[in-house]
């Protein structure tokens, strides 16, 4: 069981008989009255989003999940195909439950997979991923002394905010916790 003090980004919680993640969490400790935490928890099992509120010395039950190691093989139509690394079986998930995680996936890449009672319903990548820079606007030479950044479509779909200096067909390393651009891909 989980106290309302151990109430953090990405803990995985039972609530209303369904595993759920905090995406966002706030401790209010009002002048009159007793503290509670606002929290923003995600169904794990269907994608919904839901607000609730705990009071000080509630108790969150302990989402009882599973990690298996897989390797990510492709997308097909709104599902994802992810083969386990020892049984060789395949498993499918679809774009709500992994989340804004697709946009992360790379073919051939090993994850984790969460099961809860056998059943896939979520992925964690690897923290950081090579992702390629199909679309951007050209950066200008010697436009370096601020920190101004540009936006970078990647081959994956999804959108980073990045420096000026790089261009189409870079490949860079980006951190799947946060979305950021981190650095230049090593060659």
């Amino acid at each position: 069981m989980y106290d309302t003090s151990d109430i953090r980004k990405n803990l995985k919680v039972i609530l209303d008989g369904a595993p759920c993640v905090v995406i966002d969490f706030q401790f209010v400790k009002p002048g009159k009255g007793q503290a509670f935490t606002r929290t923003k928890l995600r169904n794990m099992l269907t994608g919904n989003v839901l607000e609730r509120t705990f009071k000080s010395g509630e108790k969150l039950a302990k989402a009882d999940l599973e990690v298996r190691q897989m390797t990510f093989l492709y997308p097909e139509g709104d599902r994802y195909v992810f083969m386990d690394i020892e049984s060789y079986e395949q498993s499918f998930l679809t774009a709500e439950q992994l989340g804004d995680s697709r946009f992360y996936l790379v073919d051939n890449m090993q994850v984790e997979i969460l099961l809860w009672n056998e059943k896939p319903i979520g992925v964690t990548p690897p923290t950081h991923v090579d992702l390629k820079v199909v679309e951007t606007e050209p950066g200008f030479k010697g436009d370096t002394s601020t920190n101004t950044l540009k936006a970078a479509k990647m081959h994956t779909g999804v959108t980073v905010m990045v420096p000026l200096f790089i261009n189409e067909g870079d490949v860079l390393k980006i951190d799947t916790r946060t979305g950021e651009y981190v650095e230049r891909a090593k060659k």
